[in-house]
């Protein structure tokens, strides 16, 4: 009899524990991790897109956590949101993917826009941090990226993640550990410092989940562990990823003379919200070649259609001029004198209210024989770019993109001047190369080419040159 009762119970303990493994199964039905990372890649199968060549390129450990999984489930509640990030993303992952390539980091990091900007190249937090990867001013003096009267270069997709890339590569070169590295960008490498010491007097653990930490960088890694998550298994999520071919998107065209946005769109034939989503770091209405060696990103499709509209425009290039108030001139004076309302002068240039005199200050000015009513008007809507609602708490954290103003405090350091400027999605033209350009060195000039021999000079960046993944 007791042999029977201590198989009863045997047999009990079994089934309860064979339902509470089924239990936790049902649990996790949803939530599916990245794959673990294998550094073995099968150089002779080439990734299908570029979705492939980042999942291959996971490098940074899995975190497998309460808040990875929360936001892996919130995100996954969310797919419109989710998909509607990824299709803003393919413009740019093109060429962030093959930078982080070219200097052997974690593809993991060409996901973090998504956290921290939702891959707006506009986007702007209370702390005043923005573009993809939320660079608050000072940092991006720091990193090189310019900030004047004519552009913001931390909106520019191409400058700010250069700079992004070599904060986090000397981050992840002072703290040893990527979630460190990750927590130094999101909350500042002297605070995270400060806070390892701390619990080394305590004698406690120093890695990311032992700290002390704000909400918001506590919840940072978790979130990309999420979109990880994701991107890594889109069919389980019921989420489909746009197409992002392992192509150049964009290539870079140097722009010798001041040129309306407007008339650059309508000459590379684009609708003006493509046109400004790749060229974002413009402040006016006007890009101001002459005093700024500007360039302009194009989809590689749109480079000889540039060429060619441009060699053939002859209509005015530019509504606008810059003025230079004399010493001591009041607004009221200069309004008065180039015949635009005092008004549309100061709402055209950001001018307070309060302010009288704008000595040493240059205004933005509609050209002489431009009406200059409509064309105060149509900056005045057109010009600025638009601010971001700040973003809505969650029940794990403030919105990604809500940045405290010490965030990004890192030691000044010049960005690597070396990257062929080209990103993602569309096939470039057949036999057509792409123009390189640096940090030291211009793309070729536009504004002398005449005829269509010419006109190939201008030409569209090495799409065909694939490089190892």
């Amino acid at each position: 009899m007791t042999l029977i009762r201590t198989l009863l119970l045997l047999l009990l303990v079994l089934l309860a524990g064979c339902a509470g493994i089924n239990q936790q199964a049902d649990q996790g039905a949803n939530y599916r991790q990245a794959r673990e990372t294998s550094r073995t890649i099968d150089l002779t199968n080439p990734p299908a897109d570029v979705w492939e060549r980042i999942r291959r390129g996971f490098a940074i450990p899995n975190l497998n956590n309460d808040l990875s999984k929360q936001w892996t489930e919130y995100y996954a509640s969310h797919p419109e949101a989710v998909q509607r990030m990824a299709q803003r993303a393919s413009k740019y992952l093109y060429f962030i993917v093959d930078e982080i390539n070219r200097r052997g980091l974690p593809t993991e990091l060409a996901l973090l826009p998504f956290v921290e900007s939702a891959y707006k190249p506009t986007a702007q937090s209370s702390a005043q941090a923005s573009g993809l990867w939320q660079f608050v001013p000072a940092t991006g003096q720091r990193y090189n990226l310019k900030q004047d009267w004519w552009r913001d270069e931390r909106l520019d997709p191409i400058a700010s993640t250069n700079a992004a890339l070599d904060y986090l590569s000397e981050l992840f070169e002072m703290q040893g550990d990527w979630y460190l590295a990750l927590a130094s960008y999101n909350w500042g490498e002297n605070a995270v410092q400060r806070a390892i010491a701390h619990n080394q007097s305590l004698g406690m653990p120093t890695d990311y989940q032992s700290l002390d930490m704000p909400e918001e960088t506590r919840n940072y890694v978790p979130k990309l562990q999420a979109i990880k998550n994701i991107i890594s298994h889109p069919e389980k999520y019921a989420i489909t990823l746009p197409p992002v071919e392992n192509t150049p998107y964009f290539a870079m065209v140097s722009e010798p003379t001041d040129m309306d946005v407007e008339v650059a769109a309508q000459l590379a034939e684009m609708p003006l919200d493509e046109f400004k989503a790749l060229n974002p770091s413009y402040k006016r209405p006007v890009i101001g070649g002459k005093n700024d060696n500007s360039t302009l990103v194009l989809p590689t499709d749109k480079i000889e259609v540039f060429t060619r509209n441009f060699a053939n425009y002859q209509g005015r290039l530019s509504s606008w001029r810059v003025y230079q108030p004399e010493r001591g001139e009041k607004v009221a004076a200069v309004a008065k004198k180039l015949g635009i309302s005092e008004r549309g002068l100061r709402k055209l240039n950001g001018i307070s209210p309060r302010t009288k005199v704008v000595t040493g200050q240059k205004l933005l000015v509609p050209a002489e024989g431009v009406n200059a009513s409509t064309l105060v008007a149509m900056a005045s809507a057109d010009g600025e770019l638009p601010p971001v609602a700040p973003p809505a708490r969650t029940r794990a954290g403030k919105a990604a993109h809500g940045k405290k103003a010490s965030r990004h405090q890192a030691r000044g350091r010049k960005t690597h001047g070396h990257v062929t400027h080209v990103a993602a999605r569309k096939p470039a033209a057949h036999g057509k190369k792409v123009v390189v350009a640096s940090a030291h060195k211009r793309a070729p000039s536009i504004g002398h080419m005449h005829s269509h021999d010419e006109s190939h000079a201008v030409r569209v960046a090495s799409a065909s040159a694939k490089r190892p993944h």
